[in-house]
């Protein structure tokens, strides 16, 4: 978190800079701004709007559609007469006049994106009437490698111009920055879940079929349905599209998990359900559930002769999802349960809980990470909070970003 706020800051110092430029050339009389205070305060709130507006794109990373969708709004925050992005091989966008200077500016970029250092030179032009005469070539960085640059274009040599266009790329570079983050955090997530896929208990795959071909003789029926329940659950599991998922498709998957449970442990397992209709349409990420009832079966049947007792609730608490996950099973100390969650790994197993933890984490905040409450025989009780609305959280969707 201190590394994001110091990019931050660092971010708002070019920002300021530009502002404070773009104020001194574009200042008028006080009347012309119908009183929305100085002309440098109007030019810098104009400059942090356009910024903005520029931000968005370039937080999809440095290529040919975003550069195009940026490349304008940059522009204006340097009131150049042309500018263009460039990665090492070509020039992404070009905004303004003299787009026929793409090939020499190409030709005269392999110093800077080599030594990550800004320069300034003329071009050569035959056309009497182009405006574009300098070009200033300010480098765009991300953990010190050289990804492209931003060149600013304008009639004349100008000490200003390139100041002002080393502020605006060190703020284009911070953008590219958390857009690498934003690349790394989804990578990471993609892995947790493809790590939680793995853990799917391969007994319970055995189990399951297992049971299902103790049927097929002596029900048939009754085994073609366990047999589609264990399809459903399996293609649900392991579905290639989205990273999110609704309470009630979550919660469709448990049940066919369940159903096969209850094949295999017959009158042993009870389970209960108290379900907010209200809830269902509720967003959240994909097999974030399951693994928790997951846990629960694995902690209230295996290991135990007598019957046992799950209680899954979803109940609506405001601006909130409130899934509550208990059973009466052998529960675990406690010491050993903060084990799992900082990534250990038990003799009774803990499916998922940590996977699922840290994912609610990154997704919606330290804040909304799991609630669990347990002792050794007194069972387990897992309450995770879900936020109704999280930006970038919806059905199908990816990982949001921050």
């Amino acid at each position: 978190m201190t590394g994001f706020l110091a990019g931050l800051f660092v971010a708002a110092l070019p920002l300021l800079a530009a502002g404070f430029w773009l104020g001194r050339r574009t200042a008028r009389p006080r009347s012309s701004l119908g009183g929305l205070g100085t002309p440098v305060e109007h030019a810098t709130f104009q400059t942090l709007h356009t910024a903005t507006l520029a931000a968005p794109p370039l937080r999809a990373g440095l290529t040919e559609e975003t550069a195009r969708r940026s490349a304008k709004r940059l522009r204006t925050l340097l009131g150049t007469d042309a500018l263009c992005l460039t990665d090492h091989e070509s020039v992404l966008a070009w905004e303004g006049v003299g787009e026929h200077h793409r090939a020499e500016i190409m030709e005269r970029l392999a110093g800077p994106l080599e030594t990550g250092r800004g320069e300034a030179f003329q071009l050569t032009c035959d056309l009497l009437d182009c405006p574009v005469r300098w070009a200033v070539v300010a480098p765009l960085t991300v953990d010190d490698r050289v990804h492209g640059a931003l060149v600013a274009c304008a009639p004349h040599e100008s000490a200003v111009l390139v100041r002002a266009a080393g502020e605006v790329a060190r703020w284009v570079s911070v953008q590219l920055e958390l857009a690498d983050l934003d690349q790394s955090r989804t990578r990471l997530i993609e892995a947790e879940i493809k790590a939680l896929r793995a853990q799917i208990s391969p007994h319970f795959i055995f189990n399951s079929l297992a049971v299902i071909a103790s049927f097929v003789r002596t029900d048939p029926e009754r085994a073609r349905e366990l047999l589609l329940e264990f399809a459903d659950f399996t293609r649900y599991s392991f579905r290639r599209h989205g990273d999110f998922t609704t309470l009630a498709d979550e919660l469709h998957a448990i049940d066919h998990y369940l159903a096969l449970v209850r094949a295999r442990f017959g009158d042993r397992l009870s389970v209960t359900l108290q379900i907010a209709p209200e809830v269902l349409p509720v967003t959240l990420p994909f097999l974030c559930l399951q693994p928790l009832v997951e846990n629960a079966v694995k902690h209230g049947l295996e290991g135990r002769t007598d019957n046992s007792h799950i209680s899954i609730t979803a109940q609506d608490a405001g601006a909130e999802a409130l899934v509550v996950i208990e059973d009466d099973g052998v529960g675990m100390e406690p010491e050993v349960l903060r084990g799992i969650l900082a990534g250990g790994t038990s003799p009774s197993g803990g499916i998922g809980l940590s996977n699922v933890d840290e994912r609610l984490r990154q997704v919606y905040g330290d804040d909304h990470g799991l609630v669990i409450e347990t002792a050794v025989g007194a069972g387990m009780k897992i309450t995770a909070r879900l936020p109704k609305y999280q930006p970038g959280v919806h059905p199908d969707g990816g990982i949001p970003r921050a």
